[in-house]
């Protein structure tokens, strides 16, 4: 594989592109920034992700880190001012190849697209692990350079990402169903508590938090991603549509039959999500546990659980409005949940299942 050994030109400074200057910088690359902002520039090289670039400064690798309706442009530019490899870190990839295939240096442009961020923007909220295990997408074309490619590889695993090549084309299908067909959904459904009555909203619980919490992303951002993505999009949403009417249908005629078929296909589509490591997911179940909202409770309980031998796949905590007390989801194999919940109630811990 292809050496990555810097210098690594990151341009733009938010949340991916700060994040991938600090896992470089841990690495010990030099990492040249640049950004519109001079805000987001100044934040950046103060968090220690680089330092800003110069006229005189060459990269060996250039990654493009700015909001989709500007990601056309400036990857021809990076293309045309140096002969450096350039990647990107877009949710869109037939788009910006669209932009600059047949031009000079398209062979050196890989498409790149980590599935790592959250609903926070801006450098302030970057980290050099953010990538940690993540499924970073490599969408080489037709006529990349096959070196171009090991590098950008090179950079994943150094960001601590896991590779997943595919066709842009490809890649913009399953980002559709994976991301922005769901964020649209999560909109959706977060749009209709804005004006719900107050003692609506007190019955609010994890489920719902679950579902919605994506929505609370950049709308501005989201539109742009969407819009570039609209004919993978499209045909997802025509078949949302398309199961929503038979819902529709289906609730309209008290059909529970109906019903428990259409709700059938949501758990089969949980099944698919790969689980840990990429497996496929395990059969798994909840032990609820009542944590008081005080320092050290949260402590306690990972310690009492830690020594049951169980191991957690994963926590969600829910706070109770009307108590002082937390409602910690702990989520571990369904072989293995019984065994917790007695270990935890042995050593005083109120749970359920």
């Amino acid at each position: 594989m292809t050496e990555l050994t810097g210098p690594v030109e990151v341009v733009g400074t938010g949340l991916l592109g700060t994040s991938i200057g600090l896992a470089c910088r841990a690495a010990g690359l030099e990492v040249i920034l640049s950004d519109t902002s001079p805000e987001h520039l100044r934040t950046a090289t103060g968090l220690g992700a680089g330092r800003p670039r110069t006229s005189a400064d060459r990269a060996q690798l250039v990654v493009v880190a700015v909001p989709p309706v500007h990601l056309d442009a400036v990857i021809a530019q990076a293309l045309a001012r140096s002969d450096a490899v350039v990647t990107d870190v877009g949710s869109i990839k037939t788009q910006p190849l669209a932009a600059v295939a047949g031009t000079p240096g398209a062979a050196r442009y890989v498409g790149g697209h980590p599935m790592a961020g959250s609903e926070h923007s801006g450098p302030l909220a970057a980290s050099a692990a953010l990538f940690d295990g993540r499924p970073w997408a490599i969408t080489p074309h037709a006529t990349a350079d096959p070196e171009a490619v090991a590098l950008v590889e090179s950079l994943v695993l150094l960001c601590g990402g896991v590779p997943v090549r595919m066709s842009p084309a490809e890649h913009d299908k399953a980002v559709a169903r994976t991301s922005h067909v769901p964020h649209l959904l999560a909109s959706l459904v977060a749009g209709r508590l804005a004006e719900a009555p107050r003692e609506h909203l007190l019955l609010s619980g994890q489920g719902i938090r679950d579902v919605t919490r994506v929505a609370a992303g950049d709308p501005g951002l989201y539109g742009q991603i969407v819009t570039g993505n609209a004919e993978a999009v499209l045909t997802l949403l025509a078949e949302v549509r398309h199961r929503l009417d038979e819902v529709i249908e289906a609730v309209t005629d008290r059909d529970g039959a109906a019903l428990e078929a259409l709700l059938a296909e949501g758990v089969a589509g949980t099944v698919a999500i790969p689980g840990k490591h990429g497996r496929p997911s395990r059969p798994m179940s909840s032990v609820f546990v009542t944590v008081p909202d005080e320092p050290g409770g949260l402590a306690r309980l990972f310690a009492d659980a830690g020594a049951s031998k169980v191991n957690i796949e994963d926590v969600r905590i829910d706070h109770d409005p009307a108590r002082p007390v937390g409602l910690v989801e702990l989520v571990v194999s369904e072989a293995r949940a019984e065994h917790l919940m007695t270990q935890l109630e042995a050593r005083g811990w109120t749970c359920h299942r």
